[in-house]
C-alpha cells in the first residue's frame, strides 16, 4: 500500500521504513493510487519539464503582450537590462520566472505547478538550477516528482488555490516546491528538504489574491518573480542546516488557517487590496469595455 501524502513527518518517517528516497514515494503514489505505470509517469513528467523550457524561452524570444496592455514583455526588459543588482544569474533566475508568467498571461501554454498563477516559478528556478549546476533531467525530473509530493500535501493540510487560500496557497506552493527542488538537486537531506519548505512558506504566509480587473497578471507575473527568488534563498538557508524552528507540518496547518480566516475580496475576488485601488478599478472598467466592444454581433444579441 502507498503511503497516502497527508503529512511531512509521515513521509519522512515511511522513506526511513520503506528505505525509500523522497520521490520514490511520490512515484509508489502515482503508480498504485493513480493507476500509472513508472513509464507513464516518467514521460509525462519529461513532456511538462519541456513545456515549462518552452515557456521560457517563448517568453523570452516573443511578443508578451496581454490583451488588457498590463503585461508588455517585462521578462525580456529584465533579462536584456544591462545592471545586474546582484549577479546575472539571479537576474536570468527573476526573467525565466517573469517569463514563463507572461505566456501564461498571453494564454500561451504553461504547466500548472502547481496552479497557472504560479506557472512561472518552478520553471524558473529549474532552468536557472540546470544551468548553474549542470544538473541532468534525470535529477529534475525526480526533484519534479519530490515537488509533486509536497503540493500534495500542503493541497491536503491547507490548499494551493488563491480562491481559497489566497496567493499563499498558489505562489506559496510553488516556491515551497521550487526550494525543495534545489536542496534535493544539491544534495541536501531529508531535512534539509522540508525545512526548505517551512522557510519558504513562513515568508510568504498571509499573502491574499488580488488580481487587478480579475486577470491573472499584475500582481501575478512579478509575484512569481520574487517567489522565485524566495524559494532561492530559503534553500541556501536550508542547506546551511538553519532550522526552521516550527516544523514544516505545522508551518502548513499555520498557512490554512490564515487562508480560512481571510476576508473573502483578498482570495481571488478582484474586491480588494491592488484591485480594488482607483487605478486597478480603472483598467477593470477599461478591460471590461474593451471586451464588450470586440464582442461579435451576434454574440451580444
Amino acid at each position: 500500500m502507498a503511503y497516502l501524502m497527508d503529512s511531512f513527518e509521515g513521509w519522512k518517517k515511511y522513506c526511513g521504513e520503506q528505505k525509500m528516497t523522497l520521490p520514490d514515494v511520490v512515484m509508489e503514489y502515482e503508480r498504485h493510487l493513480r493507476n500509472r505505470s513508472k513509464e507513464e509517469v516518467l514521460t509525462g513528467l519529461m513532456k511538462a519539464w519541456d513545456v515549462m523550457k518552452d515557456a521560457v524561452r517563448t517568453g523570452l524570444e516573443e511578443d508578451m503582450t496581454s490583451r488588457s496592455g498590463m503585461i508588455n514583455n517585462g521578462a525580456k526588459k529584465v533579462y536584456n537590462y544591462p545592471t545586474a543588482v546582484l549577479s546575472k544569474e539571479f537576474q536570468n533566475l527573476i526573467s525565466r520566472a517573469l517569463a514563463a508568467k507572461e505566456v501564461n498571461s498571453c494564454m500561451g501554454r504553461v504547466v500548472a505547478a502547481p496552479t497557472a498563477g504560479a506557472s512561472g516559478i518552478m520553471p524558473g528556478v529549474l532552468y536557472t538550477l540546470q544551468e548553474i549546476h549542470h544538473v541532468d533531467d534525470k535529477k529534475i525530473i525526480d526533484a519534479m516528482l519530490l515537488a509533486a509530493g509536497i503540493a500534495l500535501i500542503m493541497e491536503q493540510k491547507a490548499s494551493i488555490a488563491g480562491a481559497v487560500g489566497g496567493c499563499q496557497a498558489e505562489t506559496g506552493t510553488a516556491a515551497a516546491m521550487g526550494a525543495g527542488s534545489i536542496v534535493y538537486c544539491l544534495c541536501g537531506n531529508i531535512d534539509q528538504v522540508f525545512n526548505a519548505v517551512a522557510i519558504t512558506v513562513q515568508c510568504m504566509l498571509g499573502l491574499v489574491c488580488d488580481p487587478v480587473a480579475g486577470l491573472v497578471e499584475v500582481p501575478c507575473v512579478v509575484r512569481n518573480a520574487s517567489a522565485a527568488a524566495i524559494a532561492n534563498s530559503s534553500a541556501q538557508i536550508a542547506l546551511a542546516n538553519v532550522s526552521s524552528v516550527i516544523p514544516v507540518d505545522e508551518v502548513i496547518e499555520a498557512m490554512g488557517e490564515i487562508g480560512a480566516s481571510m476576508e473573502t475580496r483578498y482570495k481571488e475576488t478582484a474586491l480588494g487590496g491592488l484591485a480594488a485601488t482607483k487605478t486597478g478599478q480603472a483598467i477593470a472598467k477599461r478591460v471590461l469595455i474593451r471586451d464588450i466592444e470586440v464582442l461579435p454581433d451576434e454574440e451580444m444579441k
